[in-house]
């Protein structure tokens, strides 16, 4: 059900059959860092872009800017009990855009970098809230502009069959032993970073087709040594990660994973095997797990729900991922479950908290960044509803990255209910997809940017 509005009114929202929000603000204890989330919101991880970038000289790149403090103040003050940073690179060379933030191996507790994320977890927490960072490595999706040849789990391609193709990735190689020391090392400098500069816990992304997704998964994970192969290889790296983290950060840091369910599915695992991944991951204290849904691959050809109308579809959404929560979570008893994906009212968020510990929030907080404020002081009952189809990822993408660079820049987020703001985006995506046909021109055109730059489907470089 829609409530209809002029274009003077206010946006449309979807509808709930419940009223009461009383169990969303109930706080939330984490077993193993003995830290406490203020309500049962989560924000989940969403590309900035909006750090550093110098093509000439890599040290110079990803310095959060004072755009992503002033983004993340707003998220600050939105009572969201937790707020999770996009994804936090660990190389220099391994990105998955211009202007991600970066926290490279030899990143000293000291000068500008470290400065600049002292300011951004300050920033993130101004309302009392836990501010977490998901740091990340995207293995075989790091464009070719950035690495000729990706590490991954194994040497498969990315395999791309829409009709563009947005992004250039090259074929990765498998890890050698000696790189995938190097990433753990790279992962726990990362969280002993964090923890000096302020920030209250790390998530692990071992989802959407990164690297660590990558090792989990059957599909991308071919190896036959110790890293590959049964579940428990598979799973390996990621809790000699946890160990080389704890060896470093204090125990009330906490420590979270986001995994995909379709990585579960794709590969035809039972839930006796995903519930053996969790309880792992239970077993080495990770304090929350988050759970997602849709591989990259999936999700940047449009494969996923395409052609769904997202009006028709909220009850659908609403339990995109619930019914493999409800398989794995009953074999938890310490760790807390955080469901991201397609949840848009207070309804489908409390029957949700029937299954799991907390509700993660993405797209829905671009376009209102105090909506769990509202929810939580009964104004609102819903999100907005944007004007765009379920399935389109790359306009969806490109819409909520459009309006955190809006609030970045101090102004209003983007209005993207509205027709003419969704004509004027897909227009500026073919003049993205098209002006990135090379990786000379890769750099000048690669982002969502202001509207000014949106005219001309570019954006100009970070400095």
């Amino acid at each position: 059900m829609v409530l209809s509005c002029s274009d003077f009114g206010p946006p449309p929202r979807y509808v709930s059959d419940i009223t009461d929000a009383t169990p969303l603000s109930e706080p939330l204890e984490f077993a193993f860092s003995g830290r406490r989330a203020s309500n049962r919101f989560m924000k989940a991880a969403m590309t900035e872009q909006l750090s550093s970038w110098h093509k000439e000289t890599p040290a110079k790149r990803g310095i959060p800017t004072k755009n992503l403090c002033r983004v993340y103040d707003h998220w600050g003050q939105g009572c969201i009990g937790m707020v999770v940073t996009g994804n936090v690179m660990v190389f220099l060379d391994h990105l998955e855009s211009v202007g991600d933030p970066v926290i490279p191996p030899e990143a000293p507790f000291e000068g500008a970098r470290f400065e600049a994320f002292q300011q951004w977890a300050a920033s993130g927490k101004r309302g009392g809230n836990l501010m977490v960072a998901q740091v990340s490595h995207p293995g075989r999706q790091c464009h070719s502009y950035f690495q000729p040849c990706p590490v991954a789990a194994s040497a498969v391609p990315y395999e791309f069959s829409g009709p563009k193709r947005p992004l250039k990735f090259n074929d990765p190689h498998a890890a050698t032993e000696a790189e995938i020391a190097a990433i753990i090392d790279s992962f726990a400098h990362a969280a002993e970073y964090l923890e000096k500069a302020g920030f209250d816990g790390m998530q692990l992304h071992a989802a959407n087709g990164f690297l660590l997704s990558g090792f989990l998964s059957a599909k991308t994970n071919l190896r036959t040594d110790r890293w590959g192969g049964s579940i428990t290889n598979r799973l390996r790296i990621h809790l000699e990660i946890e160990r080389a983290i704890r060896q470093r950060v204090h125990p009330s840091f906490i420590l979270g994973i986001k995994i995909n369910s379709t990585e579960f599915q794709e590969t035809a695992f039972t839930p006796e095997e995903a519930n053996l991944v969790c309880r792992e991951l239970e077993r080495h204290h990770f304090d929350f797990i988050e759970l997602s849904g849709g591989s990259s691959e999936n999700l940047m050809t449009g494969n996923q729900h395409r052609g769904e109308s997202v009006r028709a579809s909220t009850k659908k959404r609403e339990a995109y991922f619930q019914e493999f929560a409800e398989k794995i979570v009953p074999g938890l008893s310490k760790t807390k479950v955080y469901l991201t994906g397609g949840l848009r009212t207070v309804g489908g968020m409390v029957r949700a908290l029937e299954t799991v510990d907390g509700i993660g929030l993405a797209r829905p907080l671009v376009q209102e960044f105090d909506l769990c404020k509202k929810i939580l002081e009964g104004k609102v009952m819903g999100s907005i509803i944007p004007k765009m189809e379920l399935g389109e990822f790359w306009l969806a993408l490109m819409a909520g990255n459009r309006s955190i660079r809006e609030v970045g820049q101090g102004k209003e987020p983007l209005k993207i209910w509205k027709d003419d703001v969704i004509n004027d985006l897909r227009i500026g995506y073919d003049l993205w997809v098209d002006n990135k046909s090379s990786d000379r021109e890769f750099v000048s055109y690669y982002g969502f940017t202001s509207t000014e730059a949106m005219e001309q489907g570019k954006m100009p470089l970070l400095t």
